[in-house]
């Protein structure tokens, strides 16, 4: 059975770490090209009023410069558009440096003197994704730095009436927070660009400050967002490579028909099409350029200022971050279009398919296409160019002619604002039926520079060339296939995967591209994964022929019926391609990582629980507790813990229930988290959804994996620290070594009390899981000096010892109905004494060890729950001795101490005679029911049902 166990839980374990890696490794390596500092980068400190100074002695505001431009703002006599950069999570104010130094060089290009001024904020690289008390202040810091921002341009002859925010992580949340004060003004702030910021929900919701500060910025941008609609705010999410905050969960949570809000993946932005890291995001170059370019075409000349106008806003961050035109933005276009050119330019296409590769001489050259013969059998025309250089990416190419003379076009209108930039071409498609004031479609092929390029244009029946394939199943492990050929001679395919809508789905899509004839001059394949209801589309570029894999994955479900994924494939003439999709089993185990390892908490918490329970059980039936190991091993009960879950949600349904629910004042049941962004409820929680309880005992397996593993490696540490520690003390055979008196319980007692209302609760959570770990400790030296002792004692000796160990637990036996006053004194025995050595005796200690390593697995939790508070509070010291504000480990640590205080002095002998044993040993696994069903968006929960545990267990040691 042992042997049994272990291969489970290593199997188990596998699963786990298989899915870890693909969550951490399983993406592509990192394409973003670092962005450097040219000159010497100055941080310049903004001096702020007195009373913020004091308000906020931890907080800074900084002017970014370098060089000459760091020399001239010395006196602060600015003249730019203010930029206003936010760190996130632990982040540092020099992360600013990327983006000022690029808007720099950028200014440095252009003439008319119009640059960028970018500050940036030091929060002190606060944890306030683990620590939410930070973030009503750091929110209101940014109101006073906007403030202090503006009245530097007071004496300038345009001055700005808002700032420009730039957010990182958590950074954007606090840009979007500054509208729930009560006395901004929403014209302070006109534009809102957020990078990798978890808009929907906190990663990890560790205290309830954190959910509160959630609730409160999405009711006043959701519920109250008619004065924000002037305000523009896009969402940048980082993609696969980003695993600290995943891409679905930077959505930004808006009115539907709130036109002035973006959301979208970096792999979609046209110029950059790469993944980012959590971090890379601040400082990839790609990434970078296009946020400065939308910047300086923000600016009005006449100002040199930001554009209040939203509508212009929006436009230019369509055309940076959406779909990039080849036609610069705001130019005005004469309408019709006068064409010109001799009649040796010009030359009628007859055939199907237009293949054109311009020569090294300079010449003009225009393209014509008769539609009158295209129209009923064709729906589309396709057009793509390879003319990509500086010059030539932004000039119009492609015209519909409204008058002709001759074989001539006179007049036209341009056709070329739906140009969708790729990384080989642009391209572009258009509807025949959407032209019909127009004759003929002209492209032009011009290359007065001499510049060499290729066009390929030709005429299109959507229907044909879009193909639809059923994905696999998701539990196909592999072992199924779905494939498709394409023999056709398009320059563009379409496959329609269908069923592929929700996020747990993972497949490897494989496309292999096949040419008989093959040519140097080929224009290479791009592969796009278009998802309709999110901004999360993948490019994929690949040679000629070639065995390309594409990862298919979504960072969000599809919220309604809408059109599935789509594959587009823009492909060389005359070659066949073969697209298989397989299901990726690793990679569904990292999606369900990503999207449900922020519970997984929970899931170990209610292992540890059961295993404690199934102890107690079993002190109550033999006496003596089970190992940490078998304990937890047959913790492992899902069919106890998720029916009972899943059947008060199906009560829930029913509104005789919720009446009864809502009188007694119960909290909503917390689902696993939401996977689309339209799937969350007005209070930022997730709607019902059926997939992830389904998940839910794949959770529990893995929760108890780590419970199990995370137990054996408790005890090696434990004799390892044991070790090391022996020398310090003096042996010892007594079970009650490491315990303390009991006016020393209530002195500390007292102490805690006072040390957590001083300074904060997670300190005397962390004293107390110290000195209980002290006990562990010595008992582990006391059960290895046993042991070296038994093994050193005579044969004859060992015997007899037996028979007198056996003699007295008789005597035991007979004072158990009538209460043995000596092992139930309350005064510890000294850790010098010294009984008869026995096996007993060992077997007594080794006991007390297997309950109290247990205790100290269940405390772990609150310890690591608490941490981030301790931090912050510890890091704060040296601005500020005063106790946390806010402390959310205070005051319900209080009971959670105290219970752990009391069982240090706690042996199974006590136990074993307590009357509320039993109960308390039935009580956890309803604890562990209310854990799963109010914990997983709520991880400070825990602290509560620990601390429900703890206190009838403490109370069992004591009566």
């Amino acid at each position: 059975m042992r042997v049994a166990t272990v291969a489970f839980y290593g199997c188990a374990l596998g699963l786990l770490a298989m899915g870890l890696r693909e969550m951490f490794s399983g993406f592509e390596e990192n394409r973003c090209t670092m962005t450097y500092m040219f000159e010497y980068p100055e941080y310049r400190r903004i001096a702020l009023p007195r009373r913020v100074a004091r308000q906020y002695p931890a907080y800074g505001l900084y002017l970014y410069g370098e060089g000459q431009y760091a020399q001239d703002t010395r006196g602060l006599k600015l003249t730019g558009a203010p930029v206003l950069f936010l760190p996130g999570n632990a982040g540092s104010y020099k992360q600013a440096r990327s983006l000022g130094s690029v808007a720099l060089r950028k200014a440095e290009a252009l003439e008319g003197g119009v640059h960028l001024n970018v500050f940036t904020i030091d929060f002190n690289e606060e944890l306030v994704a683990l620590y939410g008390g930070s973030l009503r202040r750091q929110t209101h810091f940014l109101h006073e730095s906007i403030k202090a921002i503006l009245r530097l341009y007071k004496d300038h002859e345009a001055p700005p009436h808002s700032v420009v925010l730039v957010g990182h992580s958590m950074g954007g949340v606090v840009a979007r927070a500054l509208f729930t004060l009560p006395r901004f003004s929403p014209r302070l702030v006109s534009l809102i660009i957020t990078q990798a910021s978890p808009h929907q929900a906190p990663v990890l919701s560790l205290d309830a400050h954190l959910l509160e500060f959630y609730s409160a910025v999405r009711q006043r941008w959701v519920g109250r967002a008619e004065d924000l609609r002037n305000v523009t705010v896009l969402s940048v999410g980082g993609g696969y490579r980003d695993y600290q905050v995943r891409s679905g969960l930077t959505a930004l949570p808006c009115p539907q028909d709130d036109p002035s809000k973006l959301s979208l993946v970096v792999t979609a932005v046209p110029r950059t099409w790469v993944s980012t890291d959590h971090l890379s995001i601040v400082w990839c170059k790609e990434l970078v350029l296009a946020t400065v370019r939308a910047f300086f075409d923000l600016i009005e000349p006449e100002t040199g200022q930001f554009s209040d106008n939203p509508e212009r806003r929006m436009a230019i961050l369509n055309h940076h971050f959406i779909r990039h035109p080849v036609r610069v933005l705001g130019e005005q276009l004469e309408t019709p279009v006068s064409l010109s050119g001799s009649p040796k330019t010009w030359s009628e296409v007859n055939t199907l398919r237009l293949a054109y590769s311009a020569p090294k001489e300079g010449q003009a050259k225009y393209f014509l296409f008769a539609l009158s013969s295209r129209r009923r059998a064709y729906s589309h025309f396709y057009c793509r160019s390879n003319n990509l250089s500086l010059q030539q990416e932004m000039i119009s190419w492609v015209y519909g002619c409204t008058q002709m003379n001759g074989s001539m076009c006179v007049q036209a209108v341009d056709l070329s604002f739906g140009t969708e930039l790729l990384p080989a071409y642009k391209v572009l498609t258009l509807s025949l039926s959407e032209l019909s004031s127009v004759s003929h479609l002209i492209v032009v092929a011009s290359n007065l520079n001499g510049r060499q390029f290729t066009v390929e244009c030709e005429w299109q029946r959507q229907e044909s060339q879009t193909v639809s394939v059923p994905v696999p199943h998701v539990l196909s492990f592999g072992m199924s296939v779905s494939d498709v050929t394409l023999n056709s001679t398009g320059l563009r395919h379409t496959i329609e995967l269908q069923h592929f809508h929700q996020v747990y789905q993972a497949f490897r899509i494989s496309v292999v591209s096949h040419c008989k004839v093959t040519k140097a001059d080929r224009l290479p394949n791009v592969y796009i994964m278009k998802v309709p209801w999110f901004r999360e589309d993948s490019v994929t570029t690949s040679s000629i022929p070639s065995v390309t894999e594409i990862s298919g994955m979504l960072h969000t479900s599809r919220p309604d019926n809408s059109t599935g994924v789509l594959l587009q494939l823009h492909t060389a003439p005359n070659c066949h391609y073969k697209v298989s999709v397989r299901t990726s089993f690793p990679r569904v185990i990292g999606q369900v990582l990503r999207f449900c390892g922020p519970v997984l908490p929970v899931y170990v918490a209610v292992a540890l629980l059961l295993a404690c329970g199934g102890q107690m059980s079993s002190v109550v039936r033999m006496g003596r507790p089970l190992q940490m190991s078998h304990a937890v091993a047959r913790s492992l009960q899902p069919h106890k813990v998720d029916l009972p879950v899943y059947l008060l949600h199906l009560l829930l349904r029913y509104s005789w229930f919720q009446d009864g629910w809502s009188t007694l004042h119960l909290p909503p049941l917390d689902a696993l988290p939401a996977t689309s962004p339209d799937g969350m409820t007005q209070e930022g929680l997730p709607l019902n959804e059926d997939w992830p309880r389904l998940l839910s005992p794949l959770l529990y397996v893995l929760g108890a994996a780590m419970a199990f593993w995370g137990s054996v490696l408790l005890r090696l540490f434990l004799r390892l620290l044991s070790l090391l520690l022996a020398p310090l003390h003096r042996p010892s055979v007594s079970r009650d070594c490491g315990t303390l008196r009991r006016r020393t319980q209530l002195l500390l007692i007292l102490c805690l009390s006072m040390l957590g209302w001083a300074s904060c609760g997670a300190l005397s959570i962390t004293a107390t899981f110290l000195l209980h770990l002290y006990r562990v400790l010595r008992l582990q030296m006391t059960e290895r000096s046993l042991r070296h002792m038994l093994n050193l004692a005579p044969e004859k000796q060992t015997d007899k010892e037996k028979g007198t160990g056996e003699k007295e637990k008789g005597t035991g036996e007979k004072e158990k109905g009538t209460g043995n006053s000596e092992a139930l004194d309350s005064k510890p025995k000294e850790c010098n004494g010294a009984p008869l050595l026995s096996d007993s005796v060992l077997q007594d200690v080794s006991d007390d060890l297997q309950l109290h390593v247990s205790l100290s697995a269940l405390l772990t939790l609150p310890v690591m729950l608490c941490a981030p508070s301790l931090i912050h509070w510890t890091r704060n010291l040296r601005y500020s001795v005063a106790r946390l504000d806010p402390d959310p480990c205070w005051p319900h640590s209080v009971p959670l101490f105290i219970a752990s205080l009391l069982l240090i002095n706690c042996n199974t002998l006590t136990l074993s005679y307590s009357k509320t044993l039993p109960i308390t040993s039935r009580l956890l696994l309803p604890l562990s029911v209310a854990m799963v069903s109010f914990s997983p968006l709520h991880l400070y929960r825990v602290n509560y049902f620990v601390s429900a545990a703890l206190v009838p267990l403490a109370v069992s040691c004591l009566f």
